[in-house]
């Protein structure tokens, strides 16, 4: 009876477990094929994966991870849900319209609009999914790659705050990638673009070469 009471408990794999859930959907885009940004259009909704491979000297190590076909950590990840669901619902059974190609759309923009990068360096992975599924896909794939334009560099998701909006502060991704029209409107940025460089170098290095 001693010698079972030593015995290792090994918990069994349950597929419906919201984690392991997560982590399907997530295998998934990581298996799904690479395309240009943009992508061209589609329907549907669902999780994304942006992969830089330019020459911007704070991002070398993350470069070198997706060169020559590898691609294998994002730069960014992120989702598009339908309509219902930024207003509050889960979007169940919502007209998908284009919201993950024209989400993507948007980064090709800000991308393009930045004076140190170049569109033509920046891939994407994208998987359709139901419309419950994508939050959590988005969570387990920051967590697993801890990308660091989501972790370190905040901001380039952001949208234009409008007229009468601009007391917030610039986002770091507008500091260290400057371009878009609208964030010369916000305050002041809390870092120097030197600092944000620094920080987003010693953020790679570390994470990369671990």
């Amino acid at each position: 009876m001693a010698a079972r009471e030593n015995l290792p408990v090994i918990q069994p794999f349950n597929p419906l477990d919201k984690r392991n859930l997560g982590e399907s959907v997530a295998d998934a885009l990581l298996q799904s094929k690479i395309h240009p940004l943009p992508p061209e259009p589609f329907i549907g909704a669902g999780v994304y994966a942006l992969y830089y491979t330019g020459p911007f000297s704070a991002y070398k190590e993350l470069s070198k991870v997706n060169r020559d076909g590898q691609f294998e950590c994002p730069i960014y990840v992120g989702k598009a849900v339908p309509a219902g669901a930024r207003k509050g619902g889960l979007g169940l059974d919502a007209e998908h319209g284009q919201a993950l190609q024209k989400r993507l759309k948007e980064h090709s923009d800000s991308v393009a609009s930045a004076s140190n990068l170049e569109l033509c360096d920046f891939s994407c992975r994208f998987l359709v999914v139901d419309d419950i599924w994508i939050p959590l896909a988005e969570s387990m794939l920051i967590e697993r790659f801890k990308p660091v334009w989501n972790r370190v560099l905040d901001g380039f998701g952001n949208h234009d705050p409008g007229s009468g909006r601009y007391v917030g502060k610039m986002p770091h991704w507008d500091c260290l990638h400057p371009g878009r029209s609208w964030a010369t409107k916000l305050q002041p940025c809390a870092f120097t673009e030197d600092q944000l460089f620094k920080r987003v170098q010693a953020y790679l290095n570390d994470f990369l070469q671990d």
